[in-house]
């Protein structure tokens, strides 16, 4: 049986799903520069990529050589092709302006261009993720500059989401609204295939991955949530947990699209002004997207992230995410 490539995959998804076209050609553009960072990644070392810029980004975090030059890399491959209206990326303060000789799209791009840097320097996953936005029309202004309150919107208005992972496989997982999808890069071919499809995350789990190290900053219902799954089967939850934490969103989500689990980082008492660590637009609203299409549940404890309607770009949340049983718990115990 022949191999199903990602370009098949779209082009078979705009037969039967009416993807639109130039929504496709978005996807490959943004699958080939995430090749190119993989490819950037995995030379370590060798390329002179390791290490830090001596420089932050907007979020106060020290860049990394590869943050940055996987941000050139996105950036370039995506300003020409005539499918985005603009771009906008964690390792960039203001939203990115297609420069004016390139025909302007109808779509946003919101991305991490590379999710869990500060594991590159010990050989640990990283990932890029992504998330794709229809363009208001009321937002491009007649120099045709773009307003940033057209990135403004609720995770629920996202038309495609997913990352690109770099580990032992480069593989890119994607969901367009119909489900999650699996492409594992064959380097020889340099093409992504088809290798996981309908992904679907388990109901129930007996993994959880939190920063334990963070235990007395949390607030109450993370204590007790943590409480019952570390008593295991002689507490209330009747059954013995596993607990993993890579510290690399990408990899730990992967994990549970692969097999299942939950994936916490709460809010806690060290910020009490943060709603959370993490990111919504380009790390909380396309993994929730991918996590719910994968048929999990994604909540901020108190409501569904992608329901969340954004103030700022670069705005924080508290994310619970994966098996549906587990994230419903958390959600309940801070509802209670």
């Amino acid at each position: 049986m022949s191999r199903v490539s990602l370009s098949r995959y779209l082009i078979e998804q705009t037969r039967s799903h009416n993807t639109p076209a130039d929504l496709r050609f978005l996807i490959e553009v943004v699958a080939r520069a995430c090749k190119e960072i993989s490819h950037a990644v995995s030379k370590g070392a060798l390329g002179g990529v390791l290490g830090s810029m001596g420089t932050e980004n907007v979020q106060g975090e020290v860049q990394k050589k590869l943050d940055v030059i996987s941000n050139e890399i996105l950036l370039e491959a995506n300003e020409w092709g005539g499918h985005l209206a603009g771009m906008a990326s964690e390792e960039m303060d203001n939203a990115y302006q297609i420069p004016g000789q390139y025909p302007k799209g109808a779509y946003l791009l919101v991305f991490d261009p590379l999710d869990g840097s500060s594991n590159i320097d010990v050989n640990v996953s990283v990932g890029t993720i992504f998330s794709v936005l229809r363009c208001p029309d009321k937002y491009v202004e007649q120099t045709g500059s773009l307003d940033e309150h057209a990135f403004l919107q609720p995770g629920t208005e996202q038309v495609a989401a997913g990352y690109a992972i770099y580990g032992p496989q480069t593989m890119l997982v994607l969901t367009l609204g119909d489900g999650v999808m699996g492409f594992t890069l064959d380097r020889e071919m340099g093409s992504f295939f088809l290798t996981h499809e309908n992904l679907k995350v388990p109901t129930s789990t007996a993994e959880f991955a939190i920063n334990m190290s963070n235990q007395r900053h949390w607030e109450a219902p993370v204590k007790r949530y943590v409480d019952e799954l570390l008593a295991g089967v002689e507490g209330p939850l009747n059954k013995n947990y596993n607990m993993r934490w890579i510290a690399s969103m990408v990899a730990d989500v992967h994990r549970i699209l692969t097999r299942g689990g939950v994936f916490m980082y709460p809010r806690d008492g060290r910020e009490p002004e943060k709603p959370g660590k993490l990111r919504l637009m380009y790390e909380a609203n396309p993994m929730s997207m991918l996590i719910e299409q994968a048929g999990g549940a994604a909540t901020n404890g108190t409501q569904r992230i992608l329901d969340i309607q954004p103030e700022s770009l670069h705005q924080r949340v508290a994310v619970f995410l994966g098996s549906k049983e587990e994230v419903e718990r958390v959600t309940g115990y801070h509802q209670g």
